[in-house]
This record gives structure tokens, sequence and C-alpha cells, in this order.
């Protein structure tokens, strides 16, 4: 067992396994549903972040997972998209902060106009320092790649990418050819345009709890 009670591998670091039963005891992995994700694309698998954060101990469990994976790469501030990002830049801040023993900065970007921007003076933050780029769930990669380029716009050097979930087989190449993408957990799910989807041809009801499938349907 390691610190906080979580269930390490020789190297330290959570397994896959591990990460799983987290998420299935806090109810995040939703299977055999309809599935508008926010790329667009449809799927019948999705992690529910929202399920994840209402627990605090683990939700930071997971995120000193990923800060573990890049202890030694000498981060200043931690950035994330807004909005479910905001929570794994907070903790995994702080965790670093713990394990390097100086304080690391929590920052995130926010949508305008289908891009990322930074305000409240975060990119003064940024300028000259290492940064590591967190994100929830990987589908296309889209979202964090413009995170990315906004975060290099700013000044800052971007060490790597840590992620919960990749879910679309992202290669670092994929969002900006950042040094390491790391990710707790992959899935490979079947992911479909929406001209091309079953689910859609068999008239199985869109799921509107989760991912984009309610701003979808308002759409249509």
């Amino acid at each position: 067992m390691g610190r906080d009670g979580i269930l390490l591998n020789m190297t330290g670091a959570m397994s896959e396994g591990d990460v799983l039963d987290v998420l299935r005891r806090v109810g995040a992995i939703v299977t055999d549903s309809h599935i508008v994700y926010t790329s667009g694309k449809h799927g019948s698998v999705y992690i529910n972040k929202d399920s994840l954060y209402l627990h605090t101990a683990e939700t930071s469990r997971l995120c000193r997972a990923i800060a573990q994976r890049f202890v030694e790469e000498n981060v200043h501030v931690v950035m994330a998209p807004a909005i479910g990002g905001i929570v794994l830049s907070q903790w995994v801040a702080h965790h670093l902060s713990v394990m390097n023993g100086y304080e690391v900065l929590a920052v995130y970007a926010e949508k305008h106009e289908g891009n990322f921007v930074i305000k409240r003076g975060y990119d003064k933050l940024i300028e000259g320092k290492n940064v590591l780029v967190v994100e929830d769930t990987l589908t296309t990669g889209g979202s964090v790649k413009k995170v990315i380029k906004v975060t290099r716009c700013a000044g800052g050097n971007v060490v790597g990418l840590g992620v919960l979930c990749n879910r679309g087989g992202v290669t670092p190449q994929d969002v900006g050819n950042v040094p390491t993408l790391t990710a707790l957990i992959s899935v490979s799910p079947d992911v479909w345009d929406e001209e091309s989807c079953p689910l859609c041809q068999q008239n199985v009801p869109v799921n509107i709890d989760v991912g984009k499938g309610r701003e979808f349907l308002v759409q249509k």
C-alpha cells in the first residue's frame, strides 16, 4: 500500500486496474449508452469526470498518480482547459508542490469563440516557466491542442500532457508534439461520426446526462 492507501505497483505508480477500480467505485464509467462527445463524434462509453470530482479523496489520489509521472520535470505551473480541467490542475499542482518542496501554481485557459484564451493575468505567470498541461479525457485531442498552443504563445515551455483517460489513441504528435503524453488509462471504444453512427441508425436515445447529448438534441 502507498502512503495514501492506494495499491501501488513496483514503479510507485497506480496501475490501470487500480485507476479503473477507483472510477467504477465512484460510478464514473458509463457503458452501453449513446454518447455525444465534445468532439461531436458518437460512441457508447464515457468517463464521467463529474462523478469523480464529487469525491475529493479519490480525485486527489488520481491526480497524485499524474503528478508522480512528472515529478522530475521541474514543473512550475499546471495548466488546464476550463471548466472540467480546473479541478485536475489544482490537485496535480498541489501534489507536485508537496513532492518537489516548492510551490507549483495552477491556472487555466478559457474557451472563446472556438479557441482558448488565457485571462486573469495567468499569461504572465507562465511566461518562461515549465508548464504541465492536464486534461480529463482525450478523444481527438483537439481542445487540449489549442490549450497547448496558447500556452506556448504566452511563452510557456510545455513539458508534457497528463490525462486521466486517453480514449482516442491520441499521440504526442496529435496535440502539438509535446515531449511526453501520459494517461492513467487508455481505452479504445468504437467512435463514429454522426452520419455513420449505428446508434443513431437504430434510434437509440441520446444520453442527455453526460457529454454533449443535450446540446446535440437542441441543435437537431
